[in-house]
């Protein structure tokens, strides 16, 4: 009763929220238009069906009023769809103002079925009711909470309804896991409904999903499975656009226009104005791929005439994407317009989010929204940043840094590290440029300073989703097996029907019996083979996105003291210096961004970045200590790999925290010789002050990033031996019995 209660009070939230709703969503047509009302008519049950998905292109609705009567804006000649998972869809083109009545028929909600009287007794479904609250309600939740999204699938699935209900259930599971941006699940259960019951709907929802997970093979075999389907127009040109955009994600550019083409025709003949100035957009990329740069003028002109007619929000959307269009082709001076003219309409209408398709005015059917990985947000600081990035390609860098400026001040007033990310690092680019060296120093450490608070965003960003994914992993399980139980009671009520029907078949009904229990028992265990195998590869992908965050970091104490270095050389006019100081800090900083997304790289290379390490480092404390770097000529070096700037750390600490603090000048030794057939030895000696003294002259300050630094070398051997089956050897003692000197000696395997 308490579960019963809780899908009354879920539907009535939901009922309440759509009627609200229900009229907000304007046309998407152009020309105006008509009230039209549609009621359908249950001629099993003698009702008005009130929870159908009704359709005329992109607007959509799935309330009906208290008289059964759903209301959409229309024109002559549009199609009306009507969707609902009981019965087959429904198309018709409007020919009339009236209102018009659908009567369907054959719904399994009313249809009598032949039960013996044990399935009586074992076995009670839902009714129609029950299921349809139960649906809304998974619906409600998807965006609201997960958890009570899952537990209504659940109830639904336990309920073992009839095929195109169970069908109907998979198709909503996947859109959950599809909201969640889980694509590889919602791909599955998509799937899962097509083998249940096949619906042109859910293969369509498949096709975007398989786009979304970058399955661009994929996506095309199911669009193309939906080119001969019956569809309504609307749905054609989604399924024209979308294999369109996944050849051309294919760099099949010919075919990619040919299909864009196709569906901006029928889109114009059909009246679907909505669609046209999306695919207007998309053909003038393609025009300039293929050099004719006139033609894709051309056709974004008249994009930006059409858009000028549309309301405010939908108008900046393609306003922005022309924009972008005039970025790609290096046409800067119409780019800059056109931004400035869309950062006076953003503040003007005080927008400080995302302007995207599900904030415009457009209503958009579950599984028609479109969802581009490249669609960008729309804010002031963005904007600015863009504007600036376009001044820096004029080599208009008094305008750029005006733009870059607000755009790093707006970012950090919003708290958008992204950006204010990249307007930061452009910005010091352009003050070096013109010679404000001083500001393009301070700049870029506040650069660093917002990678550094980027980075810490991002660790908790890749902790919560992968609680996130356990949690999602969690819920498919139980509904997988959920699903496997409604098998095996499927079985044993089958069993029990043939013993009551062949009471004389008693040894045959036994080795059904049997052979059902095993084949259920070979295929729970082959599941949780594939489970395991599925956390492995999560496990594996984890760690490789944490290596790379690790990677991706470079020691701020470096760069801050090279750039000071710089400066000190700029101060007393030792220009030659400076510029001799200035490109080999360049040259190593170019080759450590080079490796930076190599898991390994050569051996030869770790030791000319060494190299090239250890000479500035010497040029800034020639009177501290002097160094040797010896190679064993027997080794191989083609043959091992290392990850790159591995060993940079504690040739850092023997020189800052070792040598540094010597009166007499003090020596670094770097040796790398062979040990055995598959490794090497690379053993860093320094005869400083030594470890525990190093540590008692250190500030809090000083200790704490010290330890953050070789915490973070720590993790990421303890990754790289996790995941290369303990390549990398690391142990660190004191040189001599005093406690002076350190020895690093560090083993590579091949």
């Amino acid at each position: 009763m308490k579960v019963k209660l809780k899908y009354y009070i879920a539907f009535i939230i939901l009922t309440i929220t759509s009627l609200k709703v229900k009229s907000q969503g304007p046309v998407l047509n152009k020309g105006g238009g008509f009230e039209l009302k549609v009621r359908i008519y249950d001629t099993e049950s003698n009702e008005y069906i009130k929870n159908a998905q009704v359709s005329i292109n992109a607007f959509v609705t799935t309330r009906s009023d208290i008289n059964g009567f759903y209301r959409l804006k229309a024109r002559i000649n549009d199609e009306l769809v009507v969707r609902h998972p009981d019965f087959e869809t429904v198309r018709k083109v409007i020919d009339i103002k009236d209102d018009i009545t659908i009567e369907v028929r054959d719904n399994p909600r009313y249809s009598k079925k032949k039960w013996t009287s044990f399935r009586n007794r074992t076995k009670r479904k839902t009714t129609s009711k029950d299921y349809t609250q139960i649906m809304d309600s998974a619906v409600y939740y998807k965006e609201k909470d997960l958890d009570k999204s899952i537990f209504f699938i659940e109830e639904a699935l336990e309920a073992n309804e009839s095929k195109k209900r169970n069908a109907n259930t998979y198709k909503v599971l996947g859109d959950i896991y599809f909201f969640w941006k889980q694509y590889d699940i919602a791909i599955s259960n998509y799937k899962i409904s097509l083998q249940i019951f096949d619906k042109e709907e859910t293969r369509l929802q498949l096709a975007k999903t398989q786009f979304l997970a970058k399955k661009y093979e994929d996506s095309e075999i199911s669009y193309k499975m939906l080119e001969d389907e019956s569809l309504s127009n609307y749905d054609k040109v989604q399924v024209l656009e979308g294999l369109a955009d996944a050849l051309a994600k294919q760099n099949k550019d010919k075919d990619a226009k040919k299909y864009y083409e196709q569906a901006l025709k029928l889109a114009k003949d059909k009246g679907i104005d909505g669609e046209t100035l999306d695919l207007n957009t998309k053909l003038a990329n393609i025009y300039a791929k293929e050099g004719n740069l006139r033609e894709a003028n051309t056709t974004i002109n008249i994009t930006l005439r059409e858009a000028s007619e549309l309301p405010n929000e939908p108008a900046l959307k393609v306003q922005q994407e022309v924009a972008d269009f005039y970025n790609e082709t290096r046409q800067y001076d119409n780019e800059i317009k056109l931004r400035k003219e869309l950062l006076k309409s953003v503040d003007k209408a005080k927008v400080k989010n995302k302007v995207d398709l599900e904030n415009t005015s457009f209503s958009i059917p579950e599984g028609n929204k479109k969802e581009d990985e490249n669609t960008d947000s729309l804010t002031s600081q963005k904007l600015n940043y863009k504007i600036g990035n376009a001044y820096v390609q004029k080599e208009n860098y008094t305008e750029a840094i005006e733009y870059l400026e607000k755009s790093v001040e707006e970012a950090g007033q919003k708290e958008d590290l992204e950006v204010q990310k990249h307007a930061t690092r452009k910005l010091s680019e352009v003050y070096a440029t013109v010679g404000k060296h001083i500001k393009a120093i301070q700049t870029y450490r506040n650069y660093v300073d917002i990678v550094d608070s980027l980075y810490i965003r991002k660790e908790q960003e890749i902790y919560q989703a992968k609680r996130l994914t356990k949690k999602i992993s969690d819920y498919q399980s139980r509904l997988t097996v959920l699903e496997k139980n409604n098998e095996l009671s499927d079985n044993k009520v089958s069993l029990a029907i043939k013993e009551e029907q062949l009471t004389k078949a008693k040894s045959k009904t036994q080795l059904i019996v049997i052979y059902s229990l095993v084949g259920s028992l070979v295929l729970m265990t082959l599941l949780a083979f594939y489970k395991h195998r599925a956390n492995q590869k999560q496990q594996l992908a984890n760690s490789l996105l944490a290596l790379k965050s690790m990677r991706s970091q470079m020691n701020p104490h470096f760069i801050f003291n090279a750039l000071n270095s710089v400066n000190s050389f700029i101060a007393v006019n030792d220009e030659r210096n400076a510029n001799r100081y200035l490109s080999e800090f360049s040259a190593l900083m170019r080759s450590v961004l080079e490796n930076s997304d190599e898991d390994f790289i050569p051996f030869t290379k770790e030791i000319e970045l060494l190299e090239l390490y250890v000479k500035l480092e010497h040029n800034r404390f020639k009177d501290k200590f002097d160094y040797t770097i010896n190679v064993d000529k027997a080794i191989n070096l083609d043959e091992f790999q290392i990850p790159p700037m591995l060993l940079q750390p504690y040739i850092e600490n023997a020189i800052w925290h070792g040598l540094r603090y010597r009166k007499e000048k003090g020596h670094l030794g770097i040796t790398i010789k062979k040990q055995g057939e598959n490794a090497i030895t690379i053993v860093i000696e320094d005869d400083g002050i030594g470890r525990k003294k190093s540590l008692e002259m250190k500030t809090k300050n000083q200790l704490k990033q010290k330890s953050k630094g070789m915490s973070t070398i720590k993790n990421r051997i303890a990754i790289l031996n996790d995941m290369y089956q303990d390549k990398v050897n690391v142990i660190i003692t004191d040189l001599l019995e005093d406690g002076s000197g350190t020895k690093v000696q560090l083993t590579l395997k091949k």
